[in-house]
């Protein structure tokens, strides 16, 4: 049997360029975009098949850990480790960590293989191929990436010029180009020989540690110290924040890749799409009769190459033509599909103003280690939340010190203990947490758990809240 690839999944990021569903707490990676899994779930499937690949790496953040954990559950996807980034120190850094943490648990021979998480993939015969192509190019010691072949001149990737042919059917890299000009990518298409760079690549452990220590030792010190002083929670390996913290903040394109002379490209004709902004996901998405991309509950009338989008209300768009319609539970977008590129300027202007920021920040669906909540409604005094409890997940024992809670269930069963009492709450049956008094609920049952939340008091913040027990370990929500 050929050796194994052991994957190693970016998934940390916290962009905003698909905003509105996209934020900072919520970014594009773990949001639902053209398909009912996410860009996560789907890159973990694509790692799957078990006859190429071993069980992956996550490299994600604290914020995401719960997220990673719960979105691999969902598909069944075992991990063979979660790594937490205690700061954000790009990529080179993560990605020495993970190294030095594959070196300890697989050996030195072993080969990774870098992913982005949110990347739209067709991980068909022609990936396949790609991949065992890469992983001979990568035993025959090469850093390997992933040139995807061109359908048009894109200024928004940068491109990998092809070198001299090596015997596994891969070229050596002669150069890499930075994000052209419109002029500069036309020229580099008519010419021949160049791709578009991926981002993903592909090598041997020993290898990419020998190059950090040539050309990067300060990043390869720094995550071999936060790998040893790293400390288990739960599932996770925390990396050691002060070691971490001392590399410099710098991608493994600039560190390695565009240094190296053992790089080499696999000529890739696999669909790719970095999804990147809306109009990426309209020209990804399956297209009406008149060229519009309908996703979700909308109906579009006399209208033209148009992306709409909306998982929530239902959106009505006419005689409109190349836009972008997209509808979040919290705020709408709409935009011309050939300026796209520039959301993240209006992500950034709303993120100035005191009005606007929170929308850049928090999604009105927030994921905890039991499950989650959804904000419907917040009024003075007052504040409506759909919580969802995974089966056999509980809350913390908690108690507010300014407002109380009313809790009616609509789906499943739920353990709650209010004080000394423990009772069980089931469909249209409610209960009464007083303000000060201990609770928590539990989900005994084997379907997901709904209930439905008002809070009433003086202040109604996240940070109303003391833990007496935790399963999770967390002092905060």
């Amino acid at each position: 049997m050929s050796q194994k690839i052991i994957p190693v999944i970016m998934a940390g990021g916290k962009g905003t360029r698909l905003w509105p569903l996209s934020r900072a707490t919520a970014p594009k990676q773990f949001i639902q975009v053209v398909d009912e899994r996410t860009l996560f779930q789907e890159t973990l499937e694509r790692v799957a098949d078990k006859s190429l690949y071993e069980a992956p790496v996550v490299i994600t953040n604290q914020d995401f850990r719960f997220v990673v954990a719960e979105q691999a559950r969902e598909v069944d996807v075992d991990l063979s480790g979660i790594l937490l980034e205690p700061v954000a120190r790009n990529t080179a850094a993560a990605i020495a960590a993970a190294a030095i943490y594959l070196q300890s648990r697989f050996g030195e021979d072993a080969i990774l293989q870098l992913l982005a998480s949110d990347h739209e993939i067709d991980a068909g015969a022609d990936y396949r191929r790609a991949m065992e192509m890469a992983r001979d190019t990568a035993l025959a010691g090469k850093i390997v990436t992933f040139g995807i072949t061109p359908t048009e001149p894109a200024t928004g990737y940068g491109y990998i010029e092809q070198g001299e042919a090596l015997e596994t059917g891969a070229r050596t890299v002669k150069r890499f180009v930075e994000k052209p000009q419109a002029s500069v990518a036309e020229d580099m298409l008519a010419a021949g020989g160049f791709f578009w760079n991926s981002g993903i690549f592909m090598c041997r452990v020993d290898l990419l540690l020998n190059e950090l220590q040539t050309f990067a030792p300060d990043v390869l010190q720094a995550a071999r110290e936060a790998v040893e002083n790293a400390h288990v929670d739960l599932d996770f390996v925390r990396l050691d924040i002060a070691s971490f913290g001392r590399s410099p903040d710098i991608s493994i394109d600039y560190a390695v890749m565009e240094k190296t002379d053992n790089a080499a490209v696999v000529p890739s004709s696999f669909s790719w799409s970095d999804l990147g902004s809306w109009d990426a996901v309209w020209k990804l998405g399956e297209k009406d009769e008149n060229g519009n991309v309908v996703i979700g509950n909308a109906t579009v009338m006399n209208s033209e190459n148009s992306l709409v989008l909306s998982r929530h209300s239902h959106l009505a768009v006419q005689g409109l033509k190349d836009v972008a319609v997209i509808a979040a539970e919290d705020a709408v977008y709409v935009g011309r599909l050939d300026e796209a590129q520039q959301v993240g300027k209006l992500v950034k202007h709303l993120a100035s103003m005191k009005a606007t920021s929170n929308l850049t920040e928090t999604h009105p669906t927030s994921y905890r280690p039991w499950g989650g909540y959804t904000s419907l409604l917040n009024g003075d005094r007052f504040q409506v939340k759909r919580l969802f409890v995974l089966p056999g997940k509980k809350l913390s024992l908690q108690k507010h010190f300014h407002r109380s809670e009313h809790w009616v269930c609509v789906k499943g069963t739920a353990e709650v203990t209010i004080g000394d009492s423990v009772t069980f709450v089931r469909e249209n049956e409610s209960v009464y947490i007083p303000q000060g008094e201990l609770h928590r609920l539990y989900n005994p049952g084997k379907i997901m758990l709904e209930m439905i939340e008002v809070q009433t008091g003086s202040y109604l913040g996240e940070d109303d809240i003391v833990r007496v027990s935790d399963e999770f370990g967390r002092d905060k929500s």
